[in-house]
């Protein structure tokens, strides 16, 4: 039974908390540090130590042999203490992985799901799960949480998917039953932008700011905002739907939910990308519409940065400037409403435009709103939504598992 505060057990429990964060944080940490960075004497250092090796949740790990001063015995987090999993989905293969609590990928899997494939959701969820779980070298049952992240939103007062037409599949009424069925463990779902921008704010550009929203330019432009801290999802988990936000430069889009589309997307999206360039008289690459804007973008930032000039010209030139325009026309609605004090740039069409873009950008939006944030660059390069949604699942499983008040 859970004390009330102030008592013994909630002032041990926040100790506990204290020094498994220290850990978590330093990697490795003897008993006379985490005394000093967090204020406990060696005595109480030592009986908080015991306790959480007791409980599992701490490891004895070798000791400080070959430096200075006696050897002393140095304590880790217990990286079996709980196993969680993240599931990134998108039109063309889900991706999986498992993380240790200490937040290590442990095992990983990539399950494609073209058009013509085979298969329920539901049996691909698991597949994609299965082969993580395998290859972590555990089982289903070692896991203590999952998140799922896919376009678009699970509506809360209906569980079924919006804003995600081109997600075949995923649209069922029953769908989120049948996933608890298959999967009897606790399930979240949510935003792969959201995801992407718990990534950035745990791990990345964002880290330190609780009030910054996150630009998403992939297979569709996307947002996420985080205020005060929280991210805002919005009554039906749309906030951040911006590519289908109505923008000058761009014919009207009407019915955009049946067209899956809007005034945003066709200004700065990668279909954007691709019909500047063909307008410019660039060789467009094959591939898909995101590989083939992502390439353009790349060989103009490359072109940008080899030309040795502070203000290049030539076509490639060109296209950087009119996707710097496109990003800062939406940008700055978004600004006039939030102000947010950091936006991150993020997704493989804006980043190919690394740095001579981001420029062009928040000098744009300069001239287009009055805030002026700080506009940075992602910096969880490596699959940034299925980094989320191990972020998120270990934030609440260690909130349970490391909760020794109980």
């Amino acid at each position: 039974m859970a004390g009330t505060p102030g008592t013994p057990r909630v002032l041990r429990a926040m100790n506990d908390r204290a020094a498994l964060d220290l850990l978590l944080e330093h990697g490795t940490l003897s008993r006379t540090r985490i005394g000093k960075l967090t204020g406990l004497s060696k005595p109480t250092a030592s009986q908080l130590l015991a306790r959480l090796e007791a409980a599992g949740l701490v490891l004895a790990t070798g000791t400080t042999a070959g430096r200075p001063g006696p050897n002393a015995q140095l304590y880790s987090v217990n990286p079996a203490a709980a196993h969680v999993a993240g599931l990134d989905v998108n039109t063309e293969r889900i991706r999986a992985a498992v993380a240790d609590i200490t937040g290590r990928t442990v095992g990983a899997y990539r399950l494609p799901t073209p058009h013509h494939r085979t298969g329920t959701t539901v049996e691909q969820v698991v597949q994609a799960l299965e082969g993580a779980v395998k290859a972590a070298g555990l089982s289903r049952a070692d896991l203590h949480r999952v998140v799922i992240g896919t376009p678009g939103a699970f509506d809360p007062s209906t569980g079924r998917l919006r804003y995600a037409s081109h997600l075949p599949g995923w649209h069922s009424p029953t769908l989120l039953d049948e996933l608890a069925v298959a999967l009897p463990m606790p399930l979240e779902y949510d935003n792969d932008v959201n995801l992407a921008a718990i990534a950035e704010q745990r791990l990345g550009a964002a880290r330190g700011h609780g009030d910054f929203a996150l630009l998403w330019n992939e297979e569709g432009i996307g947002a996420a905002f985080v205020i005060g801290g929280r991210l805002h999802r919005g009554w039906t988990g749309g906030a951040g739907e911006v590519g289908f936000l109505p923008v000058p430069g761009t014919p009207l889009v009407r019915n955009v939910a049946k067209a899956n589309n809007g005034g945003f997307q066709e200004l700065a999206g990668c279909n954007a990308v691709l019909r500047i360039a063909a307008e410019l008289g660039l060789d467009v690459p094959e591939g898909s519409l995101q590989d083939a804007a992502t390439e353009l973008l790349c060989r103009a930032a490359e072109f940008h940065e080899q030309s040795g000039q502070e203000e290049p010209t030539g076509p490639y030139a060109d296209l950087l400037a009119r996707c710097a325009t496109g990003h800062a026309v939406g940008l700055a609605s978004i600004v006039a409403v939030l102000d947010p004090e950091l936006i991150v740039l993020a997704g493989n069409v804006t980043t190919a435009g690394g740095e001579p873009l981001r420029s062009m950008i928040q000098a744009e939006l300069a001239e287009l709103a009055v805030p002026r944030p700080r506009l940075v660059l992602g910096t969880v390069a490596l699959h940034p939504v299925l980094s989320g949604a191990l972020e998120s699942a270990l934030a609440t499983t260690r909130d349970e598992v490391f909760d020794t008040s109980r």
